[in-house]
C-alpha cells in the first residue's frame, strides 16, 4: 500500500475558490425537455469516461447513464469513447471534436488537462468536466468559459455514513482508504473521519478511525481492484476495525474480498452509486453508501445544452439539492437503530441550515 498525505493529491487538483461555489451552489441545472423533439435530432453528445471504464459500476458507469437517459429524451445516439489508460485521453478528447460533438463530457478529475486543451483550442464546443473544476492555475476560477464543472460535495453525505458507522461499531474502529490522494477522494475521509468525531463528542464515546487523520492516510496509488487494493484493506482489517468506506471506484471489490477472507463481521461502505443495487455481489457487506447523483446532474446539464441553455458556472452537488445523498441501510436496517435514523434526520437538517458544519474544499 501507499502513504501519502493531501498535500500531494493537491498538487495534481486545483482547488475551488469560495466565489466560484457560491456561483454553483444554487440549485441543480434546470432540466429542460423542449428539445425533445426533431429540432434537437442534430445535437450531439459525446461523453470520454476515465481507465476506470463505463462498467466500473461507479463513477463512470453513473455518468454513462445520464448521458444515454437524455440521449433517449433526445432522441440522439451518444458517441462514447471508453478510455484504457491515462495516455488516451488526449487523443480520446480530440477524436471526439474530429467527429463533430455538440457536448464533451469527461469523466474524472484524471481527464482535466485533455479537457482544458481541447476547451481551449475549441471554444465553440461546449465542455462538461465531472468531479473536476478544471482550475489548472490554481486562480479558483475554471479555466475556460466553455467548460462547466459537475462537482459533489459528498463530505456532507459521507459524514452521515461516519455517524452511522460508528453507531454500529462494536469494536470502536471504522476506517477507510482511497486510490489516490486528490481532493475528490479525500472528501470522502474527510467527511466520514467528522461524522465518527461527532458521534464521540454527541456519545462520549472514543471510536477511532484507521487509514485517515485528515492529513496523511492509506492509498493503493490506483483506482483498480488488484492487488495494492486488497492489501490496503486488509492492513486496515488487521488493526480490527469492522467498518471500512474504500473511495476510488472499483477498489471496494477488493474490500469486499479481504472482508471474506477474514471471516469477520465487517461492514462495508459504497461510494457513487448504491452499491447495493449496482452491484449485487457484494449486496450482503454493505451498511450503505454515500451517493453522488451524477446521473441526474449530467442528465439535466445534457439537455439544457439541447436546448440552447448551456451554463458554464459550475453544479455543486450538495444534501440540499439532492445531488449527495445516503443510501437506504438495506440488510443493514435492523442494525442501525430508529434514535440513530432519526439522529441522521436531524444532522441532515443541521447540515443543511449551517447549524452543523462540515468541512471540505468544497465548502462554501
Amino acid at each position: 500500500m501507499i502513504r501519502t498525505t493531501r498535500k500531494a493529491g493537491l498538487a495534481g487538483l486545483a482547488i475551488v475558490s469560495s466565489a466560484i461555489l457560491l456561483a454553483g451552489c444554487g440549485a441543480a441545472p434546470e432540466e429542460d425537455t423542449a428539445g425533445g423533439g426533431e429540432e434537437a435530432s442534430d445535437f450531439l453528445p459525446c461523453m470520454v469516461s476515465d481507465f476506470g471504464g463505463f462498467d466500473d459500476k461507479s463513477f463512470n458507469e453513473i455518468s454513462y447513464n445520464g448521458l444515454m437517459a437524455a440521449g433517449e429524451e433526445l432522441g440522439v445516439e451518444p458517441l462514447t469513447v471508453q478510455s484504457e489508460d491515462e495516455s488516451e485521453y488526449e487523443g480520446n478528447v480530440s477524436g471526439l471534436v474530429d467527429q463533430g460533438c455538440d457536448l464533451i463530457l469527461t469523466v474524472g478529475f484524471a481527464l482535466a488537462q485533455a479537457t482544458n486543451d481541447a476547451a481551449a483550442a475549441n471554444p465553440e464546443i461546449h465542455f462538461v468536466s465531472i468531479d473536476d473544476p478544471v482550475d489548472l492555475d490554481g486562480d479558483g476560477d475554471t479555466d475556460q468559459p466553455n467548460v462547466k464543472g459537475l462537482l459533489y460535495d459528498t463530505a456532507q453525505s459521507a459524514f452521515l455514513a461516519g455517524y452511522a458507522a460508528a453507531s454500529i461499531s462494536e469494536s470502536d474502529k471504522v476506517g477507510t482508504f482511497g486510490g489516490a490522494a486528490y481532493p475528490t477522494v479525500t472528501v470522502f475521509m474527510d467527511g466520514f473521519r467528522q461524522g465518527v468525531e461527532y458521534w464521540n463528542e454527541q456519545k462520549g464515546e472514543d471510536v477511532q478511525v484507521i487509514g485517515w487523520d485528515g492529513e496523511d492516510g492509506v492509498f493503493t496509488g490506483n483506482f483498480k481492484a488488484e492487488p495494492a487494493a486488497v492489501n490496503a484493506a486488509q492492513g486496515i482489517i488487521d488493526q480490527g476495525v469492522d467498518v471500512i468506506l474504500p473511495v476510488g471506484g472499483p477498489i471496494y471489490q477488493s474490500a469486499a474480498s479481504a472482508i471474506r477472507d477474514s471471516g469477520r463481521d465487517i461492514a462495508l461502505v459504497g461510494t457513487d452509486a448504491d452499491v447495493y443495487e449496482s452491484d449485487p455481489s457484494v449486496a450482503d457487506l454493505l451498511l450503505t453508501s454515500i451517493r453522488k447523483g451524477m446521473d441526474v446532474s449530467v442528465e439535466e446539464t445534457v439537455l439544457a445544452a439541447a436546448a440552447g441553455d448551456f451554463d458554464a458556472a459550475p453544479y455543486v452537488g450538495t444534501l440540499e439539492n439532492g445531488g449527495v445523498s445516503l443510501a437506504s441501510f438495506h440488510d443493514y436496517e435492523d442494525r442501525v437503530s430508529d434514535d440513530v435514523k432519526a439522529e441522521l434526520e436531524e444532522i441532515t437538517a443541521g447540515i443543511i441550515d449551517g447549524s452543523i458544519t462540515v468541512d471540505s474544499y468544497l465548502a462554501g
